[in-house]
């Protein structure tokens, strides 16, 4: 559910969060990093030279264009020497951000990380200054004034009003001393976030449990671990840590790693988190807002905290009898396995164990039966069909691309016979990688004088990597992970935006996950999924019983993950909105408080899930949006429902009515056009079994 946008003077303004970082080139094409127009990056060659160098040339380049924009004569101003100049400066930055932000959170050589990382923090710098350009500012008001803008209208006026909008939130209404003040807090925001985000990438916490504690585990789980005698070495990242709680049956060692897991960088990111809210709050009150929430859904679709309030009130409400349901149907499991009938909680280390029986005895669903239907390949096959189909387009893999790991393949798109856009996938885990799955923007459409620019995407995921004598296989929940990430790649390279501000997954933040989230259901419909869930040993397809049974269960437990999701866009908003991070409650008197209310499973002392929850720096006062925009996909899902989920022609609808429009257009404006109706949220509660 993450996604790494672009870094652009309009969306991001100041708030530039250096890992949602995404880019491309005016330095000499000598570097890798920067290749010549519409040729692909050469990330194989690149050293930490060349992210320097392509770091300084491009602020170096960007002065120049400011110059020229600060250089037209009074009267003189057109789209073109002022809207369009902004537009091609903010995407030059990005296509050097881009690269570097992929080799941050995914080379394997740490001394180009380490520079990645310096790289990208002298570019959010820069990108706080540019926000606070007031002769750029006083360049694009004075251009607002003119006739030719007076009479624009569509995109071009939206990109107008919103840049100036952007500029007057982010301190243009303050002196300049007050702005000056503005740009420190923005660099101490910027260091914080890349800090915190750094901190949980650099956490190694492991467990090393005995042969005996292994009980339950997966053979290949077991084979796959580190060992050191006779224990195994068990990590905190992803695919690990969900495997071992789902199966292990030793409840002491689960609840170790839960304790681990779940204190990840807090021993620093406590620290980092309580500093990064006082920065935070500081700026918000300077800019005039009562709290940073009020400052950031001020953009949003949502406009105000209230309005997010009552849409998790709302939530909780709706979603309380569900997650209540669901752990009755956890105890009674829970009862049976420990053969006591008095037993009352499930601890939050015990849901996983309890749900995969619950699961088994009365779904009679084995997830890792399941995962032999979700061969890899087959599963990239089978995302591919179904996305090429939709959306009319062509899929070719490049042989022996230049990438900056052996594991990371490359595809070109094409549209009707033409180049639209290339992506690369990167789905394994391993040391110093980007830990969960994301798709990272690195170059953004763009209509340019050389022709159209080609958008670039990234999907670093980390799904189980295949084992000596046994190809990768992904649980069912991973093939729904990647379709979700998949659609954010659709949404980036299927654009047709006149320019990169408003190219791809440039939209409101709180829309920003919905063509991710409507592609989750065709890695449920069986349409889909016989085309390619097949065996990986006899080549069976998915048997339709069994499907059934996925079917059945699909929403077991909902209500807890609903819950779930609610807790973090509640922590979230209450830390933004709620929480004075100089007084003496904490950020883990917040969570204990807001997980005994939400969800059914209660705080467990001495955990601070807070310190490594990162969307907190890309998403601060957003998480809710994660929420928000599914209302929106399901409803719009509910068009490929009633016309059929592969019908081509509501998928070419609904690529050029939303994927191709990127920021173009009011995002509600959007769907409605898309649905011929009001959005309601009928499909969304309709999704989660209520």
């Amino acid at each position: 559910m993450s996604i790494h946008t672009s870094f652009s003077l309009v969306r991001a303004g100041m708030t530039l969060v250096v890992s949602s970082l995404a880019v491309l080139s005016v330095t000499a094409a000598s570097n890798p990093l920067t290749p010549a127009f519409n040729q692909p990056i050469a990330f194989a060659k690149a050293t930490k030279a060349d992210v320097q160098q392509a770091t300084a040339t491009v602020i170096a380049g960007t002065k120049t264009s400011l110059n020229a924009i600060y250089s037209v004569p009074t009267g003189k101003r057109t789209f073109t020497n002022t809207m369009v100049a902004l537009d091609n400066l903010s995407d030059d930055i990005d296509r050097v951000a881009g690269p570097i932000s992929i080799l941050f959170n995914a080379s394997p050589d740490s001394t180009i990380r380490n520079q990645a990382q310096k790289s990208l923090a002298q570019i959010s710098k820069y990108g706080n200054e540019l926000a606070l350009d007031e002769k750029l500012y006083r360049a694009i008001k004075d251009y607002s004034k003119s006739k030719e803008a007076l009479a624009l209208t569509g995109a071009r006026k939206k990109f107008v009003t919103e840049t100036i909008e952007e500029y007057e939130r982010n301190g243009f209404a303050l002196t300049p001393e007050k702005r000056k003040e503005l740009q420190k807090l923005n660099d101490k925001i910027g260091d914080l976030s890349i800090a915190f985000g750094a901190n949980i990438a650099k956490d190694q916490s492991f467990l090393m449990v005995s042969e005996a504690d292994m009980k339950g585990l997966p053979d290949d789980f077991k084979k796959s671990r580190t060992k050191a005698g006779d224990a195994y070495r068990i990590t905190v990242d992803g695919p690990t840590y969900s495997t071992f709680m789902k199966y292990a049956e030793s409840e002491a060692m689960r609840k170790q790693l839960y304790t681990l897991y779940n204190n990840r960088a807090a021993d620093t990111n406590l620290e980092v988190l309580k500093q990064l809210l006082i920065e935070r709050q500081k700026k918000a009150q300077l800019l005039g807002y009562k709290t940073y929430a009020a400052y950031q859904t001020s953009s949003r679709m949502a406009k105000t905290p209230e309005t997010v309030w009552a849409f998790e009130t709302k939530l909780v409400d709706r979603v309380k009898q569900k997650s209540q349901q669901d752990l009755e149907e956890l105890l009674v499991v829970k009862r049976a396995y420990l053969k006591d009938p008095s037993v009352k909680t499930i601890a939050p280390w015990e849901s996983s164990f309890y749900s995969n029986l619950l699961m088994k005895d009365k779904y009679q669903l084995d997830a890792e039966k399941v995962k032999e239907y979700f061969e890899v390949n087959h599963v990239v096959d089978g995302l591919f069909q179904t996305t090429q189909q939709l959306f009319g387009l062509k899929f070719n893999e490049v042989k022996e691309p230049s990438v900056w790991h052996k594991d990371a393949r490359m595809f070109e798109v094409q549209r009707d016979g033409k180049l639209i856009g290339r992506f690369y996938l990167d789905l394994f885990p391993r040391e110093n990688k980007y830990s969960h799955a994301a798709c990272f923007g690195v170059e953004s459409g763009k209509q340019t004088a050389k022709g159209y620019q080609l958008p670039t995407a990234v999907l670093l995921c980390n799904f189980n990597a295949p084992t000596p004598g046994k190809p990768a296989l992904m649980s069912h929940s991973q093939v729904v992970t990647f379709f979700h990430e998949f659609g954010h790649v659709m949404h980036n390279l299927v654009t047709t935006a006149e320019l990169s501000s408003q190219s791809g997954t440039s939209v409101k933040r709180d829309f920003v996950e919905a063509p991710s989230q409507i592609l989750e259901n065709w890695a449920w419909n069986y349409d889909a999924l016989k085309t390619f869930a097949k065996h990986y040993q006899t080549n069976e397809v998915l048997p339709k019983p069994l499907y059934d049974k996925m079917w059945a269960a699909r929403n077991v437990g909902s209500g807890i993950g609903a819950s779930q999701q609610i807790l973090y866009g509640t922590l979230d908003m209450t830390l933004h909105d709620k929480f004075d991070p100089n007084g003496t409650e904490t950020t883990t008197d917040v969570l204990k408080k807001l997980q005994n209310q939400i969800t059914p499973f209660a705080y467990l002392d001495g955990t601070n899930m807070q310190a490594s929850f990162g969307h907190l720096t890309g998403y601060g006062a957003g998480y809710y949006g994660y929420m928000w925009s599914k209302v929106y996909a399901e409803d719009m899902f509910s068009v490929f429902e009633k016309n059929g989920v592969m019908d081509q022609k509501t998928g070419l609808r609904y690529r050029d009515l939303i994927l191709a429009k990127g920021g173009t257009d009011d995002e509600y404006q959007l769907v409605k056009n898309f649905l011929g109706r009001e959005p309601n949220q009928e499909a969304f509660f309709k999704s989660l079994g209520l």
